[in-house]
């Protein structure tokens, strides 16, 4: 049943509606929205929610740091490489106009994907060609750049270094009329949003008020990050600005190098399962040694390290399907990574971010706050929807790897990867395909793009190219630095294949 109603289900256990919550009530909180979580999907949604109540709260557990843009606590990936796809860009600065300009004014970097990369596929390497748009920043700056652009709207404040404790009943028991805070402040408020991300108590929240726990889908290829900071080495022979060497399942290692803000590289190391990355100083230029491609070692072995290497392991995709749930209180909505969450190597979090608030904006753009409240079911359902492209990417991918937990890859699974692999050779020689596949990739174009005749045609006419080839260490377009002999010292280093 797909109503604006939300819940017209009768229920025995109800809780009830707190009378001291009723009587404390804010007049106007009919007008207020609350937004839990200063994240990407919290400030995207609280500037879509601002066009349509006179007051929104963003309510965060972390301090916020003033001035310079800094490490905080809730953002634990913030270390590691972060990529904003150019369908991200394209919303962001449609929501918050002019932020392109002031991110790349700050230090951030605009560049071409695979163009201004050396981009090692698990075919081939890419040759440098226009495919997508792609914004390099620390998260740090992303944070405070976005963070300072929303409060610019007058209708939205921030309550920082405030937990969220729970939700507060309406009235009726069944419905979301506010949010209390830790130490027993409450906030009223006719939408709360939930965008705390992969610590969202909202499961349990919601049983409070009588609701099952959700279905949960999850995958987890046990990756992980290793990361640290290095300052940009001369080098007037360099024509890359970033780099990525992929693994693939008889190698599971990779690295990514991404120019930074403050003239720096970030280089995060990428490992499945038992070749998850070390965080030791030494051991980090050993795993980089090892890679498929020596050049993101030659990279960074004469670089100077500004910082210890930083691990991450909580990489698992996990989809909590409250777009299924039977019954949904009006007045709440769980948003981005709290609901969806995807392997980050893809690089989909924050463009999901932004194409949720895009769904949100559409679905709220002729509603009233009441309405909006009364529509909280369609909303969820709507704005999980923009995870779909994304979960699928990560998810099919993540399966190819046997360390993978979840469940077994099904006969139209199988058929995708097979002909993705296809795809991804194809586009390491035929510019047209590659256009294609990272318009898909960058979630600016529809999956349906590589379905169609013509690129399929293009795709299956170079069946003949391996899919898993032995590779150069180097692209055609770009050699190795200048007098340096690599072929050796890598043929030591490499780990034996997956398997052996």
């Amino acid at each position: 049943m797909d109503d604006d109603a939300t819940d017209n289900h009768l229920r025995t256990t109800e809780p009830q509606a707190d009378p001291q919550a009723e009587s404390q009530e804010d007049p106007q909180a009919g007008d207020h929205a609350v937004v839990l979580g200063a994240g990407m999907a919290g400030l995207l949604a609280a500037r879509v929610l601002a066009r349509r109540f006179a007051r929104v709260t963003v309510v965060e557990r972390d301090e916020l740091p003033e001035g310079e843009a800094a490490f905080r606590p809730g953002l634990p990936q913030s270390r590691h490489a972060h990529v904003l796809w150019s369908r991200g860009v394209d919303l962001i600065e449609l929501m918050l106009p002019g932020i392109t300009g002031k991110l790349v004014g700050a230090g951030a970097h605009l560049l071409d994907s695979p163009r201004d990369f050396l981009w090692l596929s698990p075919a081939d390497w890419f040759r440098p060609v226009s495919g997508a748009r792609v914004l390099l920043a620390s998260r740090e700056l992303l944070d405070r750049t976005v963070r300072r652009e929303v409060l610019r709207n007058g209708r939205i404040r921030v309550r920082a270094g405030t937990p969220a404790a729970g939700l507060v009943a309406g009235p009726d028991g069944r419905s979301v009329a506010g949010v209390e805070l830790r130490g027993g402040e409450r906030l009223a408020a006719r939408l709360v949003v939930d965008a705390t991300g992969r610590t969202s108590k909202a499961t349990a929240w919601l049983a409070e008020f009588g609701h099952p726990a959700p279905a949960v889908t999850r995958y987890d290829s046990h990756l992980g990050y290793s990361s640290r900071y290095f300052a940009i080495p001369e080098d007037p022979g360099r024509r890359w600005q970033g780099m990525y060497v992929q693994g693939r399942p008889d190698l599971p290692r990779g690295g990514v190098l991404m120019p930074q803000d403050g003239d720096r590289w970030l280089v995060t190391l990428i490992g499945n399962g038992e070749h998850a990355p070390p965080v030791r100083d030494e051991e980090f230029f050993t795993f980089a040694r090892s890679l498929r491609s020596p050049a993101l070692y030659d990279a960074i072995r004469d670089a100077t390290p500004l910082s210890a290497p930083t691990a991450f392991r909580g990489t698992a995709n996990e989809w909590r399907h409250y777009e299924r749930m039977e019954r949904w209180p009006a007045g709440f909505v769980v948003l981005g990574d709290a609901a969806c969450r995807f392997n980050p190597v893809y690089g989909h979090g924050m463009t999901v971010a932004a194409l949720a608030a895009e769904a949100l904006a559409k679905e709220i753009r002729t509603l009233g706050p009441e309405e909006i409240a009364a529509a909280s079911r369609r909303i969820q359902r709507r704005t999980t929807a923009a995870a779909a492209v994304p979960w699928q990417i990560a998810t099919s991918e993540d399966m190819r790897y046997p360390e993978t937990d979840g469940p077994p890859p099904d006969r139209a699974t199988r058929i995708l990867q097979s002909y993705m692999s296809r795809v991804i050779a194809g586009a390491n020689t035929d510019p047209a395909i590659a256009a294609r596949f990272f318009g898909v990739l960058s979630l600016t174009s529809s999956p349906g793009t590589l379905l169609d005749p013509v690129t399929m045609v293009r795709v299956l006419s170079k069946w003949r190219l391996p899919a898993a080839p032995d590779t150069a260490d180097y692209p055609a377009h770009h050699g190795p630095p200048v007098g340096r002999a690599v072929g050796a010292e890598r043929a030591q280093s490499r780990p034996p294949a997956a398997g052996q």
